[in-house]
């Protein structure tokens, strides 16, 4: 079912009016969300959407919060909160020194409903740009157990090392990925730019060419005439895969694909262990329940295979079973993972055995992605090598002809 945006007005506990808008896939869901912010409905409708909303949704340079503001709020908030600042000035601070405008309009928002008397995890759920929903779940369980100052330090302390596995992938990811854009750059400039012009030499001699450089020469002629498909057929191939991805059918089939394919899918699976259990251990040890933690961390998976793998092990502790099973059949996790979980799962130190596991996936993140890096250079300057040599060589090969045709 679709998710829809509603436009509300709402009475809060102090008897304050407020306004704004909250996501659900129905109105019977959206009047429950906002009962249980202790709000009274007055007024609400499924948000019209304007052309401006259409631009700001649809715009890719448009500003957002970033991971960066999130540390540096939970680090900023949990010293004042723990230093015995109340909530609503601490915000009013931090919302003053936020340099990100998206932010800290969200910062305001936050502010202006726990003034209305919101509670904090709830004035947050209302902000999804700005704190995730692993966020929230946190920050709920920091006000029921009274350490929200400690939750803080923990989610800073968490983002950092979420926001540095990110950083390795990427770092492993750009380098092939601009070598061969470049590549691609390169060739596209050699048979549109240099080879009409050994098209012109070879026109002079009247002679009958090899079949590779006819070949390429026909292909030339097809790319000077259709330029506009050298371009348009690439983004077109990578806005049908983006659509494709969109769906269910084909989010499951590429991230199946995506974990089986050589090389880069060992180091994706190394990626969601890790993910999974740093943020199943950190949620565990924040004192969130553990079927809120298994729903959490399946909403945050990034992978549909590990997702449900997730929500089969949420079962499986629902029914009063071990998780291990599910995590065990889904065969994105190894033995050695499965057997440590089973171990803290039988202990009682199951978010202690985690984030051992997530330290440990970490580093083989971090050897997996150097060892990747030097494995893909020379493979990518062998690729280039090879595009940019053929070329030459068939536009070198007439010549050949030509020159032993002559010393006879």
């Amino acid at each position: 079912m679709p998710i829809v945006t509603y436009a509300y007005r709402a009475k809060a506990a102090n008897g304050g009016i407020m306004e704004g808008v909250i996501e659900a896939a129905e109105l019977r869901v959206a009047k429950q969300k906002l009962k249980a912010q202790n709000l009274t409905v007055l007024n609400i409708a499924p948000k019209t959407r304007t052309f401006k909303d259409l631009i700001k949704e649809y715009n890719p340079m448009k500003p957002k919060p970033t991971t960066a503001d999130l540390v540096i709020f939970s680090r900023q908030m949990s010293t004042m909160v723990s230093a015995g600042v109340p909530i609503v000035q601490s915000l009013s601070i931090l919302e003053s020194q936020a340099e990100n405008p998206p932010f800290k309009l969200a910062l305001t928002s936050i502010r202006q409903d726990i003034e209305s008397g919101v509670s904090i995890a709830d004035a947050m759920d209302k902000q999804p740009d700005a704190f995730p929903p692993l966020y929230v779940s946190m920050i709920r369980a920091g006000e029921v157990g009274g350490i929200l100052d400690t939750i803080m330090q923990r989610l800073s302390g968490f983002m950092e090392s979420a926001e540095a596995l990110k950083a390795k992938v990427k770092s492993a990811m750009m380098y092939p990925a601009v070598v061969v854009s470049v590549s691609f750059c390169v060739t596209v400039f050699l048979m549109v730019g240099v080879i009409p012009t050994f098209k012109e030499i070879f026109a002079s001699f009247n002679a009958k060419l090899p079949l590779p450089t006819e070949i390429l020469i026909t292909i030339s002629d097809a790319m000077r005439h259709y330029f506009y498909l050298v371009i348009a057929i690439p983004i077109g191939i990578v806005y049908g895969i983006m659509r494709w991805y969109k769906t269910e059918t084909g989010r499951e089939k590429m991230d199946t694909w995506s974990l089986k394919v050589p090389v880069f899918g060992i180091l994706l699976k190394k990626v969601a262990i890790a993910k999974f259990t740093r943020t199943l251990g950190t949620l565990l040890k924040s004192g969130v329940p553990i079927m809120q933690a298994l729903d959490t961390v399946a909403a945050t998976a990034g992978n549909v295979v590990v997702q449900k793998a997730i929500r089969s092990a949420r079962e499986a502790v629902k029914e009063g079973q071990r998780m291990t099973d599910p995590l065990k059949d889904a065969h994105v996790f190894p033995n050695m993972v499965i057997q440590m979980i089973a171990v803290g799962e039988e202990t009682g130190s199951l978010d202690q055995m985690l984030n051992k596991i997530a330290d440990f996936y970490d580093q083989e993140v971090d050897a997996a992605v150097k060892g990747l890096t030097s494995m893909i250079e020379p493979l990518v300057i062998v690729f280039l090598g090879t595009v940019v040599g053929a070329i030459v060589i068939c536009m070198f090969m007439p010549m050949f002809e030509m020159g032993e045709l002559a010393s006879k």
